[in-house]
């Protein structure tokens, strides 16, 4: 058989390696019956659709345009981010810090990674690694600098602490210029990271 009789076993599909061990996987278990198909489209339809952090943005851009939800958030972000309709798995105690010019919030988790995850969607992997844990306590200044994030040497950087019981929501500040601009496009503004605290509003992460 010559190099042009043989079959190619991999026409149509464009999956990478990665991709196609997960999909076999799941073929598998679900043969066996060991898991639900409907039950796994649900779980990847909610991480997709309906948690992650076009949530946190929406959050973000409601209180630049309204001055009492700003206060509400600030006051129990849990309720005011709830009555967006944005509740869930680990959203349940949340508060809201705001950047100024004059200071500037930085999440970390030092003992776990945990998350808000009904307005962030799931940590990125950088958040869960060691070395951002330890050093954005000890360096934080150094750490924003990694992330392209360069502040003024008079601006105050505070780090929170997130835990089981508390997780943080950084509001970025309003980009200059966006007077004109509506709530679903100012959200387009606000990136993940901004709302870590490892990124600004208006930049791409």
């Amino acid at each position: 058989m010559t190099d042009h009789d043989e079959p190619d076993h991999h026409h149509g599909n464009h999956l990478d390696a990665m991709t196609a061990r997960v999909r076999a996987l799941e073929t598998i278990l679900n043969e066996k019956g060991l898991i639900d198909a409907a039950a796994i489209d649900a779980i990847v339809d909610t991480h997709k659709n309906k948690v992650g952090p076009q949530n946190g943005a929406k959050v973000v851009a409601h209180a630049w345009c309204d001055p009492d939800y700003a206060d509400w958030l600030q006051r129990d972000a849990t309720a005011a981010i709830a009555a967006l309709g944005f509740t869930g798995r680990q959203g349940e105690h949340m508060r809201a810090v705001f950047n100024t010019p004059e200071t500037h919030h930085l999440v970390v988790c030092t003992l776990c990674s945990c998350y808000p995850w009904s307005v962030l969607g799931l940590p990125p992997v950088w958040y869960k690694s060691p070395p951002y844990r330890s050093r954005a306590v000890i360096d934080p200044r150094g750490v924003l600098e990694e992330f392209g994030v360069f502040l003024d040497p008079e601006v105050k950087i505070r780090v929170w602490d997130s835990t089981a019981e508390l997780r943080y929501l950084v509001v970025p500040m309003r980009p200059a210029g966006t007077d004109d601009m509506d709530e679903a496009a100012l959200a387009g503004l606000v990136t993940r990271d901004s709302m870590i605290g490892t990124g600004v509003a208006g930049k791409a992460a």
